[in-house]
């Protein structure tokens, strides 16, 4: 399976963008770009630090992703964003207007304990409160699926497939 378009997962930290990202990228036959790479140093470091992120601290960051998906347009590609508020994904779309989201849902407990359990990962699972205070799930006008992130990470990424599959249609 391809796809011509650009593929964004989103979701709160823990949820398994990182994971869920390379593995759909290689099911669908395209590249991955790993969202946290275009973080500037700073805000990276004020997460490091357990300190959120504004809407200011996040623009250059989703215009450095949207530029990335804008330059896959026609060619599909695969990138992580959190992108929990809609306003993230409008500025998303309208770098790259047909990006298409698939949101990493699933229980708190659970990604908590994921969070908890992953080695060198700057964000920490004190900041899981506000992702999730944050979250603006997918409206009816956004092109994108949700997919459970419970079970193993072929199981969320063979869900991931299914839901884009039947979303094409």
């Amino acid at each position: 399976m391809t796809t011509p378009h650009v593929v964004v997962v989103m979701g709160v930290a823990g949820t398994g963008k990182t994971t869920i990202g390379p593995l759909l990228a290689d099911r669908l036959g395209v590249p991955y770009a790993e969202g946290d790479d275009f973080h500037p140093e700073a805000n990276i470091a004020k997460m490091t630090a357990g300190t959120p992120l504004t809407d200011d601290d996040r623009w250059p960051w989703l215009d450095a992703i949207g530029a990335w998906a804008h330059g896959r347009a026609g060619l599909g590609g695969v990138v992580s964003s959190s992108a929990l508020k809609r306003s993230y994904r409008d500025r998303l779309r309208a770098a790259a207007p047909d990006v298409v989201f698939v949101h990493l849902t699933g229980d708190r407990k659970l990604i908590e304990d994921r969070m908890a359990h992953r080695r060198g990962h700057f964000m920490p699972t004190a900041l899981l409160d506000s992702q999730f205070a944050t979250l603006q799930p997918l409206q009816a006008d956004e092109t994108g699926v949700a997919v459970d992130v419970a079970g193993s990470p072929d199981e969320i990424t063979d869900r991931a497939v299914t839901a884009l599959d039947g979303l094409a249609r």
